[in-house]
């Protein structure tokens, strides 16, 4: 790592590809002969236009988005979305979500002040597995289905959709969003708060479908309708410009390195490195099903709680930093998200092994 910076095993906001980070700088007081950084022009001027459109066709080249669907970069991160997403899509007052973790449940405790949730959920093994929807018994009348394809906290991912039986599919990608190829035509909607994978805090990319982008919602708040945004090309009101630009750095740098196919790859081959550990080790040991393991969020625990109090604070005195698990679940937690090197992980389970042979 250059310029003394540390491993930040983050869960979000999270590291940025150093390579991005040194161009940003490059043009942070004077962006391309503007005389302007990009935080101070204007979103309405041609040179932010710009930005802004090459962010989209970046993104709409990585994951292939088809032409009927809507890209969206708005303000209020993933969270507003728990409750925008009702709001829009519940026609019949009627959906399925599949709770699997901390998010998926914040998700639902939204959508009942809206409609009627039908909930099938892992809790009853604390969120270690993926619930079986091959056969999901989905209302008649039910608008959507829902899931978190990737739950942070708990360390889980889908590896296979539910089986929504015509039912429009909606996920929350935050923590596995540009991780691995997405066929866009298999959901209704896709979201992604942007802290994770892909760039600064503030802003989440919304892909919908243009068919459930609705102009019925008059007594819904106007900045709470997708069709408030669509329709201005995000820019409804002045939107996180810097957020916007720093994302579409981060897409041209993934198209640079092969888009996401290659990316995935990287991400198999580093999680491979630490879950190997996890599986061989007599201290350390995973906390969810090996079938549904994140390839993104890598929970583990020791034998104690005072022991993994022990263990994060050994790795934050060696230079790594923020290992220690979610609060609502204790232990500890390496997210290694795109930006984080393989020379990371590797560093990581070296110093594991190192601590585990050496304890006493």
């Amino acid at each position: 790592m250059n310029y003394d910076r540390t491993f930040n095993f983050s869960a979000g906001p999270a590291m940025m590809p150093e390579a991005v980070l040194e161009e940003i700088r490059d043009e942070m007081m004077n962006y391309r002969g503007s005389g302007m950084c990009v935080m101070e022009m204007s979103h309405r001027s041609a040179v932010y236009q710009q930005i802004i459109d090459e962010a989209e066709q970046d993104l709409r080249d990585l994951m292939g988005i088809p032409d009927n669907y809507k890209v969206l970069f708005i303000q209020g991160g993933a969270t507003l979305q728990f409750s925008m997403i009702p709001m829009n899509l519940m026609k019949n007052g009627k959906a399925v979500y599949i709770e699997t973790g901390a998010w998926s449940k914040k998700a639902i405790a939204e959508a009942k002040k809206v409609g009627e949730v039908t909930v099938i959920s892992s809790k009853d093994k604390n969120y270690t597995y993926i619930p079986d929807c091959s056969d999901l018994d989905i209302p008649e009348d039910a608008d959507y289905v829902y899931i978190c394809e990737n739950e942070t906290i708990h360390g889980t991912t889908w590896q296979t959709l539910p089986n929504t039986k015509g039912k429009i599919l909606v996920a929350d990608q935050s923590s596995m969003f540009l991780s691995k190829p997405c066929n866009v035509s298999d959901y209704g909607l896709i979201y992604a708060g942007v802290q994770k994978n892909v760039g600064p805090a503030g802003m989440v990319v919304v892909i919908i479908r243009e068919d459930l982008i609705r102009d019925d919602l008059d007594n819904l708040p106007v900045y709470l309708q997708y069709k408030t945004h669509a329709d201005a090309g995000s820019m409804y009101n002045t939107p996180n410009c810097w957020a916007i630009y720093c994302c579409g750095k981060v897409f041209k740098y993934l198209k640079k390195l092969g888009g996401l196919d290659a990316v995935n790859q990287m991400n198999i081959d580093k999680a491979k490195i630490l879950y190997d550990f996890l599986d061989e080790s007599k201290m350390f040991s995973g906390t969810v099903d090996k079938d549904v393991r994140s390839l993104m969020n890598v929970p583990f625990v020791t034998a104690s709680k005072e022991l993994d109090a022990e263990v994060v604070a050994a790795t934050k005195k060696a230079g790594f930093d923020n290992l220690k698990g979610h609060k609502s679940v204790g232990g500890l937690r390496a997210s290694i998200y795109n930006a984080m090197p393989k020379e990371g992980v590797e560093a990581l389970v070296a110093f594991l092994k190192k601590f585990e042979a050496e304890y006493k």
